[in-house]
């Protein structure tokens, strides 16, 4: 990044967290309808139905996918149940779609803030509904204030339940030392960059160090022989994974988030290489779209183009069978 879309992503990562942006966003009918339409590039529907019906078409054209229902920092516990009861319904539909999906989500929005036994309680739960239904679930990573207590919970819950992962920011310091902890553990690990804005002194900023440090853990869990999702979209990286022979080991795949180079996960996905495509849905997409805005932030001119014609959004991005022009 040059020094000017660095400030700008400065910019979306600030205005993410900043509640009277998303709120005013939120009760404001003509410029929510006009994000939204910026937002469906990243962003499934707001509707459970909306992420199966996606979810279908790859599985179509040979991807594998992650299902994420949109949620975080819930301080009550009626919408945390509420947050549980989404996700083992989603468990349930990926079953009837005859696919085996990783659903993902937030700690945080299943009750972690209110007390972590609350958290943890939903997820031993929805570990159960997914292993009776054949799915897997992938717990996500969020501000490093919160990385402990979710280590923490993540360490309980596979003490009994084989169906659940994890996944691990590169950019901060300490992770390092937390893959050690996970390498013990059986379930799989999803590495990521990490897309929270960080103190220096706990993280790296977007660097060709964080970069190396990307693939030094990457290398481990490869070398360990441990299930692993590598997940990121630098052309870099991945062409560094592909050399290294990496991505053609039975215990790795690369995933992708959705609207995010398709063509890559098309090409990838002609060569017979695992890739995965990570989908979100819910109304909770305002912070999505900004991080998503933040890590190219020369995306933002597509964003308002897709403000004015929504239909320049095609999920045929992603079709295998597409002939080129």
């Amino acid at each position: 990044m040059n020094n000017q879309e660095k400030q700008t992503a400065h910019v979306l990562k600030t205005i993410a967290r900043d509640e009277s942006i998303k709120q005013f966003v939120q009760s404001t009918p003509q410029l929510y309808k006009l994000l939204l339409s910026a937002a469906k590039r990243y962003v499934t529907g707001e509707t459970r139905e909306e992420a199966m019906h996606v979810a279908a078409k790859l599985k179509q054209w040979g991807y594998q996918t992650s299902i994420e229902y949109i949620g975080e920092n819930t301080l009550d516990e009626a919408t945390a149940q509420l947050a549980k009861r989404e996700f083992l319904q989603v468990a349930k539909d990926c079953s009837r779609l005859d696919t085996a999906a990783n659903i993902s989500f937030d700690l945080s929005h299943l009750g972690l803030l209110i007390q972590p036994k609350t958290a943890l309680e939903h997820v031993k739960e929805m570990a159960e509904c997914a292993k009776a239904h054949g799915q897997y679930l992938m717990i996500s990573m969020e501000e490093s204030e919160k990385t402990e207590a979710i280590l923490q919970i993540y360490e309980r819950l596979t003490e009994r339940h084989a169906n659940v992962g994890i996944t691990l920011q590169a950019h901060l310091h300490r992770s390092v030392d937390d893959l050690k902890r996970l390498l013990h553990l059986p379930g799989k690990i999803r590495l990521v960059k990490g897309a929270f804005q960080e103190p220096q002194q706990l993280a790296l900023p977007r660097s060709p160090e964080l970069n190396e440090r990307y693939l030094q853990l990457a290398e481990r869990c490869v070398e360990a022989g441990h299930d692993c999702a590598l997940a990121t979209h630098d052309q870099a990286i991945v062409a560094a994974l592909c050399e290294r022979g990496y991505l053609q080991r039975p215990n790795v795949e690369l995933e992708l988030l959705y609207g995010v180079r398709p063509e890559l996960a098309r090409e990838l996905r002609k060569k017979g290489l695992p890739v995965r495509v990570y989908l979100t849905y819910g109304t909770e997409w305002y912070l999505y779209l900004c991080h998503r805005l933040a890590e190219h932030p020369a995306h933002v001119h597509q964003a308002i183009a897709d403000m004015f014609d929504p239909t320049r959004i095609r999920d045929s991005e992603y079709d295998t069978t597409r002939v080129e022009a």
